[in-house]
């Protein structure tokens, strides 16, 4: 089979799943573009500021949102499932699940005055139920923060010719922002010098790499550890929203290479479709849905959506384009991985199986992404795809930190950003520096999961309780809360087995968690059904 073929049936349910569904979940809303956004109804000029165009806070919210997981999430799942049940779950997923997730998590958190998932559901739930996912969640930020933390300075240790192009563009954003909001300079203008300005640091990166010698990864860590506290504190559209911008042409731009590779290549589909329901790495359903999170659905989005996003959008009329969107470009992100490693690599099934267990996933993306551009991007087709990767984990990483400020300040009482977010950096740090984080990853996919069965439950109450349909949300919402659940309960019982007592411990505590959550879901929708009847 040619891969254009998986291309072309990607990309047209992709484009009917933006066109028609999203029209659906864009109809509960009633969405008035007239009506005051939080942005204008709260500015406060540090986090509730409306973005100057659309596309500014479209390029922030994809950037964040994309972290390294649709790529890393499709390579395992066609090398250990293969590609069918792969492409099925990202293109299906995104579509009926993971961009309603994130759409409706957006418009909500909008019509809530900018309020993260977490406070509405002290609203649409109860009290209790606010207090465990902000719990929930502020844990597994601080998790992620340390672990993109450890992964962005191991590849600057390896890779020292992205550093200039990856810190230089921290200035450079600090430019644009200050051309467009402060100056009022033309967008056009302000991209375009911002543009030329990233391609001097990318060939600058190539004449000068940064190499530090010894205890280079503890001292990159300490840098990125730094950037994420001014990140975190600074005003958002003078670093944050116009970083997260110029790097998505970083992004979009790599994505284009590689589907024009395919299209001038046109290469054949040379690995498995199916390789069996249970593999090494467990059976098909429901561990390949928690391990292809982003690019299908993830928990991690809500937290963006109603964390950063809703705080900065200028008109309603562009949520769909930015919620629902954004996931679908996403989704496109997760096909193209997919087809690096079923068509542009050309090794045996076996053979890249060992190739990811030798090197892991990022080296077969780079590889078989090498192998899609070679007709145009030449011998820089392996730079460019770690670039994307380290630039999607660095704009992951700088909004994550921003988030779970807000959740410290929620959850701790603290009113001084500053405070809040030097507790963040310190626990992140500690994690990871002392490589803590190594022990309780592995459960991070499955909760990230539960965040998003979680995130559905609240929408489908909010919705509920203003008297709409949750038929878009409720489904979604269960299946993904039975697949995460079977999915702690197997993970559990191999932990028992494995004597691995912390990660069981950790297991069993989500189990419990997700429970409670489900139980006061139930109530507060009986409740609801109750009032309306």
């Amino acid at each position: 089979m040619n891969s254009l073929v998986l291309l072309f049936f990607g990309l047209v349910v992709f484009c009917l799943g933006y066109i028609f569904y999203a029209n659906k979940i864009a109809a509960l809303f009633e969405i008035g573009p007239n009506r005051k956004t939080p942005a204008y109804s709260k500015y406060d000029g540090v986090d509730y500021v409306p973005a100057k165009n659309w596309l500014v806070l479209f390029g922030h919210h994809f950037s964040s949102i994309a972290g390294a997981g649709p790529i890393i999430g499709p390579v395992i799942g066609c090398i250990y499932w293969g590609w069918l049940p792969s492409l099925l779950w990202v293109v299906l997923g995104t579509v009926l699940i993971g961009g309603v997730h994130d759409f409706v998590a957006l418009m909500i958190s909008v019509r809530e005055g900018g309020n993260s998932v977490a406070d509405i559901a002290a609203v649409s739930i109860s009290k209790k139920a606010k207090f465990i996912f902000s719990v929930f969640v502020w844990l597994a930020l601080i998790l992620v923060i340390a672990v993109f933390v450890h992964l962005c300075a191991k590849t600057f240790v390896t890779e020292p010719k992205i550093i200039a192009p990856s810190l230089g563009l921290i200035p450079v954003a600090v430019l644009f922002g200050y051309l467009v909001y402060i100056k009022k300079v033309n967008l056009i203008f302000a991209t375009a010098l911002g543009l030329i300005l990233f391609g001097v640091l990318f060939f600058l990166g190539q004449a000068f790499p940064v190499m530090i010698g010894k205890n280079a990864l503890m001292i990159w860590t300490l840098i990125l550890l730094v950037y994420c506290f001014v990140a975190s504190v600074t005003p958002v559209n003078i670093l944050l929203q116009p970083r997260d911008y110029l790097c998505s042409f970083l992004l979009i731009f790599g994505t284009m290479a590689g589907l024009i590779g395919l299209l001038i290549s046109r290469p054949p589909v040379s690995q498995p479709a199916f390789i069996g329901y249970k593999t090494e790495q467990g059976v098909l359903w429901p561990m390949m849905c928690v391990t292809i999170a982003c690019g299908a659905i993830s928990g991690f989005h809500s937290l963006i959506a109603s964390g950063t996003t809703s705080k900065q959008l200028a008109s309603e009329r562009h949520a769909k384009r930015i919620g629902y969107g954004a996931m679908v470009i996403e989704g496109i992100v997760a096909l193209l991985a997919i087809l690096a490693v079923v068509s542009g690599i050309s090794q045996s099934g076996v053979e890249i199986c060992n190739l990811l267990t030798e090197s892991g996933p990022i080296c077969v993306f780079g590889q078989g992404y090498a192998g899609l551009t070679r007709s145009i991007l030449g011998p820089y087709g392996m730079f460019i795809a770690i670039m994307i990767l380290n630039a999607f984990i660095l704009t992951t990483l700088d909004t994550a930190t921003r988030v779970c400020r807000y959740i410290t300040e929620e959850l701790m009482g603290i009113g001084n950003r500053f405070f809040a977010t030097f507790l963040v950096v310190v626990l992140a740090a500690f994690l990871a520096l002392t490589g803590a984080w190594n022990k309780i990853w592995p459960v991070f996919g499955a909760s990230n999961q539960l965040v998003a069965a979680l995130a559905l439950f609240v929408a489908s109450c909010w919705l509920l309780a203003h008297k709409k349909t949750i038929r878009f949300t409720i489904l979604p919402a269960i299946f993904m809360f039975i697949t995460t659940f079977i999915a702690l309960c197997l993970q559990s019982v191999a932990y028992l087995k494995e004597g691995n007592y912390l990660l069981l411990l950790v297991a069993f505590a989500l189990i419990v968690l997700s429970l409670v959550m489900l139980d006061e879901t139930r109530k507060a929708m009986k409740l609801s059904l109750a009032k309306t009847s």
